[in-house]
């Protein structure tokens, strides 16, 4: 009889055990989702955005030692085809996995969005498109509904959830040479 409960205890307790580990997170079904992050930069200079005959006053928040891109350069950099590579989406590829949450933040002095898109092209400036079309997602601007709710604010993010396996476009339909490649597995 006592080599029977002495059994029947150690059975109990590795049975409590396997469970403690299965419901302390032992199996993938129960792990949170990971994060994959992309940062949207830009260097904006305050005193040339903010002037009354560009975007006007209080829209560029760089809060960077040194913004060096003057409001007229952006625009002469974009025409000539060579974009300020400080406005930029890090990193330029993401690879993960299927069920990771894509966080992205602006960590810049003003708005952009990050929209999905079939190919790569221009947005809906036209004087920064460095001679590309407008891709069908950005067109419209803001007015476009589906284009305005992708717009992240100066020190905001926007989660993205629910992609699927494959290959993802996001640009910013402001600075549509701001891209990223993201592949889910």
């Amino acid at each position: 009889m006592k080599i029977t409960v002495t059994k029947f205890g150690l059975l109990a307790g590795g049975l409590m055990f396997a469970g403690g580990l299965m419901f302390a997170g032992g199996t993938q079904e129960d792990d949170p989702p990971s994060v994959a992050q992309v940062v949207a930069l830009d260097e904006c200079d305050p005193a040339t955005f903010n002037a009354p005959t560009a975007v006007g006053p209080d829209f560029c928040k760089n809060v960077a030692l040194g913004a060096s891109t003057k409001f007229a350069d952006l625009f002469a950099k974009a025409k000539a085809g060579t974009p300020d590579p400080g406005w930029d989406f890090e990193p330029d590829t993401v690879h993960m996995r299927k069920g990771t949450i894509l966080d992205v933040v602006d960590q810049g002095g003003e708005p952009h969005t990050f929209t999905e898109v079939a190919h790569f092209g221009g947005g809906f400036i036209g004087d920064l498109n460095g001679g590309e079309a407008t891709v069908p997602e950005c067109a419209d601007g803001f007015k476009n509904l589906a284009v305005a709710k992708t717009r992240i604010l100066q020190g905001s993010h926007s989660q993205i959830t629910g992609l699927s396996k494959g290959e993802h476009l996001f640009e910013c339909c402001i600075h549509p040479w701001m891209r990223v490649k993201v592949e889910v597995k």
